[in-house]
């Protein structure tokens, strides 16, 4: 496995590779009697991986195979797990037919780029698993016309850790991946969930979408707008990709919710609210604070604050709203990035209890 040149971290393997890898495997045995192991598969950027197969079984007319995924050294929810296809002959001339086995969701809502009743199996992965077919059936002699049905193992419990239930992806998990590779945290599948909800809420025609960043304030959004679960956008750290995205695809309105540490980083103009990627500046914060008219001493205190809860206490001590202040920031930033798009912001901050303490908007 390679390694990022400057992290020195180990690339993963997406569960569309997976699953490409345990298909080639399955349809090999198929027209050969014997299940090709470790199994070679091409994939683009001229990589061409070998996968160990962890499970093969041959039946009448049918050919299973898996492999276990290894996501690198990516935090990914499906390290580890079982990525298994079945493959069956198909009807001459129907090609590859794709079904949703265990743990491999369905698509029951609009906007993503499947349409509604298809497993959850990505373009990509599809494109992928085709190409591979074709490979395989002109290698061993065969029509490559297949039903090819992908599981995982324990795919609807880990589902439940991912957007999928959200995005109206049900019964499992989705088959993702544009390259096949997985880049250790590159948050890559999280920015795109943030897109397919973007996706989604505008299909099914939501004029209110909310970009929140954690759980409590996306309990605090709900709570003041009555927003659906399918509004909700879990934007956690990545701003950036929720107002990028909506640049170019549009909703009416946009609240964006958050704790006032990282939404004072989306004021002073940071994309990426992660905190070894950003960092919350008390320097910023005392010229809020200065500009507002709060005392010299209230400024230094600001500027020598521990945190960005600090400094709000010591302004709700001395009467200056700094909440307000920060939700305005963040609000410009927002405005700037939408660069005029037909999008209206407001923003809302919590403390750390869910409680209300500055808007704007």
């Amino acid at each position: 496995m390679s390694r990022d040149g400057t992290t020195g971290l180990r690339y993963g393997w997406t569960t569309g590779a997976c699953a490409t890898a345990a298909t080639t495997a399955a349809y090999t045995a198929l027209l050969t009697g014997e299940f090709p192991d470790p199994v070679r598969i091409d994939l683009p950027n001229d990589r061409h991986p070998s996968f160990a197969l962890a499970t093969e079984a041959m039946e009448a007319d049918a050919a299973s195979a898996g492999v276990v995924k290894d996501a690198g050294d990516d935090p990914d929810v499906t390290h580890g797990a079982l990525v298994s296809a079945r493959v069956t002959p198909g009807d001459p001339g129907t090609g590859v037919t794709f079904r949703a086995g265990q743990g491999v969701g369905t698509v029951t809502k609009p906007g993503l780029p499947l349409p509604v009743g298809e497993p959850a199996i990505n373009p990509m992965p599809r494109q992928f698993i085709r190409e591979h077919v074709a490979a395989v059936a002109a290698r061993h002699g065969g029509t490559g016309d297949v039903v090819v049905e992908i599981s995982v193992e324990h795919g609807e419990e880990l589902a439940r850790r991912t957007w999928n239930p959200r995005l109206g992806i049900l019964g499992g998990l989705s088959i993702l991946g544009t390259t096949g590779v997985v880049v250790p945290y590159s948050c890559s599948s999280w920015i795109d969930s943030i897109r397919r909800g973007i996706d989604v809420a505008r299909a099914a025609g939501r004029e209110h979408v909310a970009g929140c960043t954690g759980s409590t304030s996306e309990r605090v959004v709900t709570e003041l707008y009555g927003l659906p679960e399918d509004a909700l956008l879990d934007m956690g750290d990545f701003a950036g990709a929720v107002l990028k995205y909506l640049r170019r695809h549009p909703v009416p309105r946009l609240t964006v919710a958050g704790g006032i540490g990282k939404l004072a980083k989306l004021a002073d103009g940071h994309l990426d609210l992660h905190s070894g990627r950003s960092q919350v500046s008390t320097e910023s914060l005392a010229a809020m604070v200065r500009d507002a008219g709060g005392s010299t001493g209230l400024v230094d205190g600001v500027r020598a604050a521990n945190t960005a809860l600090d400094a709000l206490q010591q302004c709700s001590t001395a009467g200056l709203p700094l909440g307000d202040l920060v939700a305005a920031g963040a609000r410009d930033t927002a405005l700037g990035v939408l660069r005029g798009a037909p999008v209206e912001v407001d923003v809302v901050v919590i403390d750390r209890g869910g409680t209300v303490v500055g808007r704007a908007g």
